[in-house]
This record gives structure tokens, sequence and C-alpha cells, in this order.
């Protein structure tokens, strides 16, 4: 006679037997990582470049699959309606995965509940940048001016909504001055019109900036992050002017929910390993990001609970409608 509570208990076990099983033999096929941004985009030269060695801690190919548009919702929308299998993930921007719900009315996905973290890559300043005709050469310089001088400066954003408009707007309010922000849908536009001088100011991520600081076509004046940038020593944060302001980029890997949590372990072993190996930790510093490697999915989830928080917060204060 079978024993009724050992076949049921058997039977119960058996989901987890075979999601165990499946884990044990992940990855037997590529791996798709989808990336927001266009081929050659700082997010792309970064995703290429941890994933050819994270592909190599797994022994599976991985590829890199590039979804430009909509504000990342392309993308987004794509790994979100994956198998949660660990086979499609989303190399997911801050703009993606925190800013995106409090500037838009509606997502075709949602960054809390689509989305499981499997680790942090790492966080990217921005910096301030002023065009040599303008005559300041720290902050504190500029508010002064710019109160001097209302109406005489424009500042270059990717648009009131998106990470440099965002910073803008918050320095504006904080230091109750009126700098008019004229948006571009690209920022190489916007670039060359401050290069020009027909605008005054520009926020450029680190990897942007970089040759036109060390050229001096472009003078920095403070950096977005609390602290100093290695190899960028000299530009001051812009919380030396008001104490506590922190605004960074950063990327994150993601996958759909419900991918198996052994999957997940051994993708943040293996980013992990590869993000605090020196060569690639400096490489990374080389492009203007830091990484303290993938951390911990405690980590991770508590992160982004406080980044989802902080840009609800400052979306409320500064006071862009969403679209």
């Amino acid at each position: 006679m079978i024993n009724r509570r050992g076949f049921l208990s058997s039977f119960a076990a058996l989901p987890a037997f075979r999601c165990s099983t499946f884990a044990q033999s992940w990855p037997a096929q590529p791996i798709k990582v989808v990336v927001s941004q266009a081929a050659g985009a700082t997010p792309d030269i970064l995703c290429r470049l941890v994933m050819e060695q994270v592909s190599k801690q797994l022994g599976q190919t991985i590829v890199v699959e590039n979804r430009p548009g909509a504000s990342n919702a392309i993308a987004a929308q794509m790994v979100a309606r994956s198998a949660p299998d660990g086979y499609t993930l989303f190399w997911a921007t801050a703009a993606a995965l925190v800013t995106n719900p409090h500037t838009f009315k509606s997502l075709p996905y949602d960054p809390q509940k689509d989305f499981v973290s499997v680790g942090k890559v790492a966080d990217g300043p921005f910096v301030l940048l002023s065009h040599p005709s303008v005559p300041v050469k720290t902050l504190a310089e500029l508010i002064a001016y710019a109160k001097d001088n209302p109406g005489k400066l424009s500042i270059a954003t990717d648009g009131p909504r998106n990470f440099s408009g965002l910073l803008a707007a918050w320095m504006g309010k904080l230091a109750q001055v009126d700098i008019q922000q004229v948006p571009y849908t690209t920022m190489p536009q916007g670039i060359q019109d401050t290069l020009a001088g027909r605008v005054q100011l520009i926020i450029l991520a680190i990897p942007s900036a970089a040759n036109f600081i060390a050229n001096k076509s472009l003078i920095p004046l403070a950096l977005s992050t609390k602290e100093r940038a290695i190899g960028f020593e000299a530009i001051p944060p812009i919380a030396e002017t008001f104490p506590d302001f922190d605004f960074s980029g950063w990327m994150s890997v993601v996958a759909p929910i419900g991918t198996p949590h052994d999957i997940l372990a051994k993708l943040n072993r293996a980013m992990d390993q590869v993000l605090t190996a020196p060569e690639i930790a400096s490489r990374l510093r080389e492009i203007g990001f830091y990484t303290k490697g993938a951390g911990t999915f405690d980590e991770n989830r508590a992160f982004i609970a406080s980044q989802y928080g902080a840009f609800a917060k400052l979306v409320h204060e500064i006071g862009p409608q969403p679209e």
C-alpha cells in the first residue's frame, strides 16, 4: 500500500527539486543582457567590459542586446516580460529603476514589482562645467554671479525629467538662483553649444567631461557626489556648499521577478569576482565609474529602495509634473 502522506510530501517537494536541478545546470545556453542605451554609449561600454569577464566566470556566452528608446522603457518592458530563467537580464540605469516612476504618469513596467536585483555595478559622478567666458572658478562664485546677473546664464541638460535636468533644478532650488535649462535630445549637441558659448553651463558624466577638463575648454566647478572622485580630486563636491548633496548615476543588473535564487546567487558571485578584480576596478575608474563590488542582495534591495524614496522626495520638491 502506498503511504499517502509520504507520496504527497514527495509530490510537494517536486517543484523545489526541479527548480534546484534547473539552477544547477544553469547556464546551459547563452545569456542575454539588455541595455537601454545605444551601442557606444557609456552604459553599453561598461556592460560589455564587465559582462565579457562575467562570461568567463560562468563559462557561457553572454550576448549584449541594445534596445534604446522611450527613456529606458523599451528595454525594461522587454526584460520584465521575459521568462524568469536567468537567461535574460537588464543592465539597468538609475533612471530606469528610481527616476522614471516619479517623472512619468505611467510606465509599461513596474521597477518595484517586475525585477529582482542581481548586483550593483558602479556609481558615476556628474560634473558641473562652465564655458571659460563665465568669470567664475567655483560653485560659490557661480551662485553669486547668477544672482548678480539674473537671466544671463543657461545650462544644457538632457531634459527637465532626466538626470542632468533634475540635478540642475535641485541645485538651482538650493542656491535660490534661476538658471534657464536648455534641454537637448542628444547631449553631443548640448556639448557643442556649450563649447561655442551659446550655452554657458553644462552637466556631464565624468567620461564625457574628462577630455574637456584636460584641455581646459570647459571649467569644472563641482562634483555631484559627496566624496571627491579618484583622478579628479581637484573638483570639490557640491556637498561642500550644500551639505548632504549626493546625486550620482549608477548601474545595476536586475532579472525578472521569480528568477530562482540559486541562479541569482551564481550571477552575484560572478559579478562580484569581476568587479573586485583590481584590473577591472581600475578600468572602470578610467571610464569615470567607481565600484565596491556587486554587494549582497540585502544591500542592493536597501540601496534601490532608499534611492527610490530619495528621488520621490526630490521630484516632489522640484515640482516637474509627470508626463
